[in-house]
């Protein structure tokens, strides 16, 4: 993992715990270390995290993200960050899609919505399509957060494979060499 590229972007950790409102909120749970450090588990955890929220049609994402990160004890700004998956320009084909997959999961036939940015649409329009909207992105929040979970966990464990396999060889050849250094005296 590119760690220095992320530590580079990542809060300090003491403003963190030392934030007066967050203190107020969460306690003593911001005192976990793995807040904001990079391991596996922390990081793995965290993609779960933000990957299931980015999916559900909720208004202020990256709050609950960070609030659930914080109670889960995973890294706070990875799982903060991921909710942006769904940004303006992406939250339509998402929570359509979601829409579709709930659909198919409860056997009902899609309904054709135009939306309108109106007090009406939602009052009528909504209470027609929250139950395939919601399965929908409860089925496509789990599954991303699974897949989020098992590659990241994936990756990290081949780079670390990667990097010992290197040292081992690094570690041979050095003493390869200092075996042929002292066959020459």
């Amino acid at each position: 993992m590119p760690r220095k590229f992320i530590r580079k972007y990542m809060p300090d950790h003491d403003k963190i715990r030392n934030h007066v409102q967050l203190n107020r909120i969460f306690g003593n749970l911001l005192h976990d270390p793995n807040l904001l450090h990079l391991n596996r588990r922390s990081v793995s955890s965290a993609f779960a995290v933000g990957l299931f929220i980015a999916f559900m049609p909720i208004p202020f994402q990256m709050l609950l993200a960070a609030a659930v990160a914080i109670i889960v004890r995973c890294n706070l700004p990875i799982a903060a960050a991921l909710v942006w998956i769904t940004n303006p320009f992406s939250m339509g084909p998402i929570f359509f899609f979601n829409y579709k997959v709930g659909t198919w999961f409860l056997g009902t036939p899609m309904r054709e919505v135009r939306f309108a940015p109106s007090w009406e649409w939602f009052s009528s329009e909504l209470g027609v399509i929250w139950q395939p909207l919601i399965l929908g992105s409860l089925v496509v929040g789990l599954v991303s957060a699974a897949i989020g979970y098992g590659v990241i966990r994936l990756l990290w464990r081949l780079r670390l494979r990667n990097y010992l396999r290197n040292r081992r060889l690094r570690f041979t050849l050095q003493r390869g060499n200092n075996k042929d250094k002292k066959g020459d005296k």
